[in-house]
């Protein structure tokens, strides 16, 4: 029988669906606990070939009790083939004592069957174990029960030893299935903060994005006013202005790392408004906002927020208009504004809303001229 599949990585029946160890930490445990299983089968049955110095017997006990305590580390390994010979190598040990040397029963054969169904896929635990007690069920069948292993054996035992051997078989799938459940829980708290960092990476540019924008915008004017010694009482309103956005970008700061900020379509518009004004660009927004969905108000905030940044900051452009729908919002000006495949940090967190809400984002070169940046959510 070919063996598929030596790697281990695959499906099925016949290939191992668990990498890694196979008890971690607890295989060193395993040998406590496998020398306390072991003594009352291997004690008696190595006395008893001493004494008749069978030392054929000896050896072949202490090899089976040697290769029962080392299982653990050979179901670990990845390559099946070697899975497959160690079960081999132990089932035939198994055999040889309780054919052979004559054990007492029929129950010695638990420490080749209990290590294949623990470490082996289905397939083949299938193969070797169900072949085992399919063997023992054909020699009682045959009347030759009662003359093997030094104290015959039953239907009942046969039972017995199918009930234990499937019972362990499906508590080490669980115990698998538990550590796959506990890797995947790690998986998705990793992806869980990698979403949280890039969530408030995306609030921290939009926020500082646009308030640190007209707060430039705004100092660069008061100082143009208090160099030219004209319009003073203009310069401290912008000062003033300057003072208040700060206050204000730091407030955003503090709610978006807590999670509690509340972006408005409405106050948009009006910071929008106020900072294009200081930017001397034309601005025709709208007045009101109630014909837009009022489920759309915040991520059609977050498009008026990002766009008017991107005019103020990158298109030179002197006149901007912002045009409303229940589901449709445009941001169109006659700036330079960016290349048709020119996809900025902005943009691409302002699409990453839009899509989170089901909707869409174009942004690029307007055919008569100008930059136009248009949301939609069907």
């Amino acid at each position: 029988m070919s063996v598929p599949n030596t790697n281990g990585t695959g499906g099925g029946w016949w290939s191992d669906d668990f990498a890694g160890p196979f008890l971690g930490r607890a295989q060193w445990r395993w040998i406590v606990f496998g020398l306390i299983f072991l003594a009352p089968f291997t004690i008696p049955v190595a006395l008893n070939a001493v004494r008749d110095g069978d030392w054929f017997a000896v050896a072949v006990v202490l090899t089976y009790a040697a290769c029962y305590l080392v299982f653990p580390w050979a179901v670990s390994v990845r390559d099946m083939r070697l899975k497959v010979g160690f079960s081999v190598v132990i089932l035939a040990l198994g055999w040889t004592l309780f054919a052979w040397v004559g054990t007492g029963g029929v129950y010695g054969l638990l420490f080749a069957i209990i290590p294949i169904a623990m470490g082996l896929p289905l397939g083949w635990m299938l193969v070797f174990d169900g072949g085992t007690v399919l063997a023992l069920g054909v020699l009682e069948a045959l009347g030759l029960a009662e003359t093997m292993g030094g104290g015959g054996f039953d239907y009942s035992d046969l039972w017995a030893m199918f009930g234990i051997t499937t019972t362990l078989f499906f508590v080490v799938r669980l115990i698998r299935a538990v550590r796959r459940l506990r890797e995947a829980n790690e998986t998705i708290a990793a992806l869980a903060v990698g979403a949280e960092r890039e969530r408030l990476a995306r609030d921290l540019h939009d926020i500082l994005g646009h308030s640190l924008t007209t707060i430039a915008v705004k100092a660069g004017a008061a100082r143009r006013l208090l160099e030219t010694g004209q319009g003073e009482d203009r310069a401290i309103e912008e000062i003033r202005d300057v003072e208040s956005l700060s206050r204000s970008a730091l407030s955003d700061v503090r709610a978006t790392v807590s999670e509690y900020r509340e972006v408005s379509l409405a106050g948009e518009l009006a910071g929008a408004r106020a900072a294009l004004r200081a930017a001397d660009i034309d601005a025709d927004l709208p007045r009101a906002v109630d014909d837009v969905d009022p489920k759309l108000h915040s991520v059609f905030g977050y498009v008026v927020r990002e766009a008017a940044t991107n005019v103020i900051r990158h298109s030179g452009a002197t006149a901007v208009r912002i045009t409303l729908g229940p589901n449709w919002i445009t941001v169109a000006d006659d700036g330079r504004g960016a290349g048709a495949g020119s996809v900025g940090t902005g943009l691409r967190g302002l699409g990453e809303r839009l899509a989170a809400v089901g909707g869409t984002l174009d942004a690029g070169p307007a055919p008569e001229g100008g930059f136009i940046v248009r949301a939609e959510v069907p």
